[in-house]
């Protein structure tokens, strides 16, 4: 049985406490949506903010909504370098011991002192899917992506939950290095 998944590729982007939105765009901001994303219930917010590091900054950083329980800075390998910020490889929500960051919006700043990750490459799975497939919660997988520039990527963590819809998602540094696009079909292959 061919276990085929669909490629979402995520560029640089944030996730906001409600008192961090609030701090940035004014007291009882919302954030509107923009998009819906793969996962049900997330969103591609209208808001955008900059973020400043020691070497440099990034302007129209898209926020993810809705708000989060801490603030997270997800980037590149790439866009770390730019930034100055030595952000390490982390599951999202895993930023014990991270980097921060400064964000900055239209009514306020925030100092974050942690939060600044590039996210581990990951495949959301339905907690049905996973099950039909024998794929376990954090369980690390090799999969395949195909094309003109196709390569293996090891250590794709599996994300299981009621809540998931099945997408992987990789960032783009990961993308360009394979040519993929969103919507590409990939292969888990053990």
């Amino acid at each position: 049985m061919s276990k085929t998944v669909p490629v979402g590729v995520s560029a640089r982007h944030i996730h906001l406490t409600q008192e961090h939105v609030e701090a940035l765009f004014g007291p009882g901001y919302q954030l509107t949506e923009f998009k819906p994303l793969s996962q049900p219930g997330q969103f591609a917010a209208n808001e955008q903010v900059a973020v400043i590091g020691s070497k440099g900054k990034f302007d129209k950083v898209r926020i993810l909504g809705p708000a989060r329980p801490a603030s997270q800075l997800e980037v590149s390998r790439t866009d770390s370098f730019s930034l100055g910020v030595k952000a390490p490889v982390r599951e999202s929500g895993n930023i014990e011991g991270t980097p921060g960051i400064t964000i900055k919006g239209p009514v306020g700043e925030v100092e974050l002192e942690t939060g600044v990750i590039v996210a581990a490459r990951h495949i959301h799975f339905h907690t049905s899917e996973a099950e039909a497939w024998g794929i376990a919660d954090k369980q690390l997988l090799k999969v395949r992506l195909g094309g003109e520039r196709g390569l293996v990527l090891e250590n794709v963590l599996a994300r299981v939950s009621d809540n998931f819809k099945l997408d992987m998602h990789i960032d783009t540094d990961e993308a360009n290095a394979a040519g993929a696009n969103n919507g590409d079909i990939a292969e888990i292959v053990d």
